[in-house]
Parts: C-alpha cells; sequence; structure tokens
C-alpha cells in the first residue's frame, strides 16, 4: 500500500536512516573553531622552525670552519646542501604524502629535523657534521613541498593568506635564529656547537602540538576527500579556481612552460636567499663589521620577511599577473648587491633592508604555486615539480659564490654574478606570473 507516493518499506526506511550530515562548511560552534586554530597553530609551528637550520649557522661560519678544517669550497657546499637536500627529497614530498597523509609526512620531517639538529652539533669531524646536516635538512624538504598542500587543502579560499602566514612566521624563524645564535653561543661558554645545537629543542617542543592534533588532522584530511579535495579558490582574481570538486587533470609538468617559468624563477630566488644566508654575514664581516652585528644584521634581512611575508602574498593574490611585483622586488635586490659593493660597512642597515625586501620574492613563488593550479592534486604536483627543480638549480650559487671569493679574495666578483642571477630572475618571473593554469596545458 502507498501513502503520499510512499510505500510501508519507504517510510519505515525513513524513520530508521539518520539524516544526511552537514557539510564540513555549513558546521559551527566550538568545535569546528577549535580544529580550525588547531590546524593554524600547527602551520604556524611548523614554518617557524623550517629556516633555523640554515640561518644559525650563518653567523658562526667561520668558527665552525675553523674548528672542522673546512676550506672555503667545502663551506660553500654546506651552504648549497640545503638547495641539494630540498631538490632530491622535495620529489618525494607528494608520494608519501599520498600514502601516509600529509600531516603524517610533515610529522615525520620535523622528527628528522630534531634528531639532525641534536646530532649534528656533536660531530666532531666536516663528514659526520654534513651528513647529520643532511637528516635535517631533508626533514625540512617534506615540509616545504607540503605546506603550500596543505594551505590548499586546508584553508582552500584564504590561499595569499595563509601562506603569508606561515612565510611571515618562517622569515621571523630565520631572523630570530640568525640574530640569537651568537648571544647565545656565548652565553653557553663560547661554544658553536650549543649554540647551534639548541634549535633542536625548539624543533622538540614545536613537535608536540602536532602530535596531540593528529586527530584533527585526520578529520580534515577525510573531509577533503584524499589529495584532491578542497579546490575552491576565493581570494582574489588571481585564485582562478571555480571551486568545483570536478578538477581537470593535470598533465606533464615537463612539457608545461608556465611549470617551468616557475621552477627556474623558484630557483633562482632560492639561489639568491641561500646565498645570502650563507655568505651576507661574512661579506658585513670583511668589511669590518663585528660579528655579532653581522649576526643581526642578516637577522634584519631575514625578518623582514617576517612582517612583509604577511602582505606580499595577499597583494599578489589579489593580482591577475604577479610580474610588476616580482620586478619591484627583483630592483630591491640588485640595489642592495650595489650597495655590499660600494659602501659594504657605511651603508649596511640600508642595505640590509633592500635585501630583506628581495627576499619576500620567496612567498610570491609560494603564492604562485597555489594559483597556477586549480586543484590540491595540482597544487601538490607543481609544488614538488617547482621546488624540487628549483632547488636543484639553485645548487651551484652558494657554491661558485664560495669558490668566487676565494678565488678573487674579495666580493667584487661575486657580487657583480649575484647581480647576473637577479636580472635573470626579474625576467623569469614575469613569464611565472602569467595568469595561467598548468591543468590548462600552457
Amino acid at each position: 500500500m502507498r501513502c503520499m507516493g510512499l510505500t510501508k518499506d519507504d517510510r519505515t526506511l525513513r524513520k530508521t536512516s539518520p539524516a544526511p550530515r552537514p557539510p564540513h562548511d555549513a558546521v559551527r560552534g566550538a568545535g569546528s573553531g577549535q580544529r580550525r586554530a588547531w590546524l593554524v597553530l600547527a602551520l604556524i609551528l611548523a614554518a617557524l622552525n623550517l629556516r633555523p637550520a640554515i640561518s644559525s649557522l650563518g653567523p658562526v661560519l667561520a668558527e665552525v670552519r675553523a674548528d672542522l678544517g673546512m676550506n672555503g669550497t667545502v663551506a660553500g657546499l654546506l651552504t648549497s646542501l640545503p638547495a641539494l637536500c630540498f631538490g632530491l627529497f622535495g620529489f618525494a614530498a607528494p608520494r608519501l604524502a599520498r600514502r601516509f597523509g600529509p600531516a603524517a609526512v610533515v610529522i615525520a620531517g620535523l622528527v628528522a629535523l630534531t634528531v639532525g639538529l641534536a646530532l649534528r652539533s656533536l660531530m666532531p669531524t666536516t663528514v659526520p657534521f654534513l651528513l647529520t646536516t643532511t637528516v635535517a635538512l631533508a626533514g625540512i624538504a617534506v615540509g616545504n613541498v607540503l605546506m603550500p598542500v596543505l594551505v590548499k587543502r586546508w584553508f582552500p579560499d584564504r590561499i595569499g593568506t595563509m601562506t603569508g602566514v606561515y612565510a611571515g612566521v618562517a622569515a621571523l624563524g630565520a631572523a630570530v635564529s640568525a640574530a640569537m645564535t651568537v648571544p647565545l653561543t656565548g652565553a653557553l661558554g663560547d661554544s658553536w656547537r650549543l649554540g647551534i645545537g639548541v634549535w633542536a629543542v625548539v624543533t622538540a617542543l614545536a613537535l608536540l602540538p602536532w602530535l596531540a592534533a593528529r586527530p584533527s588532522f585526520r578529520r580534515a584530511e577525510l573531509r577533503k576527500g584524499g589529495a584532491g579535495g578542497g579546490e575552491g579558490e576565493g581570494e582574489g582574481r588571481g585564485a582562478g579556481g571555480t571551486g568545483s570538486a570536478a578538477a581537470p587533470p593535470v598533465p606533464s609538468l615537463a612539457r608545461s612552460r608556465t611549470a617551468w617559468a616557475l621552477a627556474v624563477f623558484f630557483g633562482l630566488q632560492a639561489t639568491a636567499a641561500y646565498i645570502t644566508l650563507g655568505w651576507a654575514s661574512q661579506i658585513f664581516r670583511d668589511a669590518g663589521v663585528g660579528a655579532g652585528t653581522a649576526g643581526l644584521l642578516l637577522a634584519l634581512v631575514m625578518g623582514l620577511g617576517g612582517p612583509l611575508g604577511f602582505v606580499v602574498p595577499r597583494v599578489a593574490a589579489r593580482m591577475r599577473h604577479q610580474g610588476p611585483l616580482v620586478a619591484v622586488l627583483g630592483a630591491c635586490g640588485l640595489v642592495g648587491y650595489a650597495g655590499l659593493w660600494l659602501a659594504p660597512a657605511s651603508g649596511a642597515w640600508v642595505w640590509a633592508v633592500f635585501l630583506g625586501v628581495a627576499n619576500c620574492a620567496f612567498p610570491v613563488a609560494l603564492t604562485m604555486i597555489g594559483l597556477r593550479a586549480r586543484s590540491a592534486t595540482g597544487v601538490a604536483r607543481l609544488s614538488a615539480f617547482a621546488q624540487s627543480v628549483g632547488y636543484l638549480i639553485c645548487i651551484p650559487g652558494p657554491l661558485v659564490i664560495g669558490s668566487l671569493y676565494e678565488a678573487t679574495g674579495g666580493w667584487d666578483v661575486p657580487l657583480a654574478v649575484m647581480a647576473g642571477l637577479m636580472a635573470v630572475q626579474i625576467a623569469v618571473g614575469v613569464v611565472a606570473g602569467r595568469d595561467r593554469r598548468v591543468e590548462d596545458g600552457d
């Protein structure tokens, strides 16, 4: 018998079946807000620890070289090691994320970072020091690649804002470690080993909330339905997403002009950044600036990325073409290099400001990674491609600069090379900033 178009079985099923749950975006209340707060906190803590392993070394590089017996070429290799590790280990991040989930891989990366930082401070010779540094950098590599993916999945409507948050915090971490390593070394008995080893404690503390928040990460990942979930972007004209869950397949990135332009731009801005991280303190010290002041100058260079890192990605996300912004940042880098050549000591603080502004090419590159693909899957593949290829491109940079410095006995030739690379960075960044998507086959 039917009643109002329903059979008896239909009415029974309606009574016994649970009502469908509303989508997460429709859920309101303390639980939802608490999970979102955990996700934001997790990104901040991870970002805070993405740079101290590198930036803490520059201010005491002279002491490390003397103690371990490094020549200029090996020191150049040490400053190139981050790029090498980021390029090699970054390729593995998307595959690991598909198997274990991106949050679990980031947690494993933080563990590797903690262990590597702790062990390298104990190493008595160069080779073990390089090996344990590699372990730490491998942990950073997977975080570098997966942070844009987590932003795309957890905050698809806030790509520019959240990219700015973690890029700014990463810059803050670099600045604090650069500024504090020399004072910590002095306070800990003039031991550079303790001065750089203390950052392992900071990473270990940052790891604890990640472990505590794993259930929130699992719910967020299940809610997004895998690597392709959360495709909608809503922040600014450059955000090109449509909000549809059905995204076009991602073609081979090796055939994409947009992907290659972004990879080369990423590589050149990374070259400039790691040359600055590895050698800026030495440039200032060679000009007669004291070690402590040189560390503060490097901290200023890296620290400007903090406040600017919160703003620049939001500006970039609202631009249809990020080329003009890339050009402005590159011009600041050229001014900084010219100042280091003409008056490195008397204008040191001014040149540090210009170099700090130029370093904001990094959050712009991260923002463009999020904008040049339509889906989280596309962002994951583009992030791995652009960062891995880019870091491989930048490997020779710090090594070449170190070799030129030792061969010429000064900074004139290295600075000229750095300026030439910055000019190329501007040109290729304009191409990478075009309003294109890798799924469109361009």
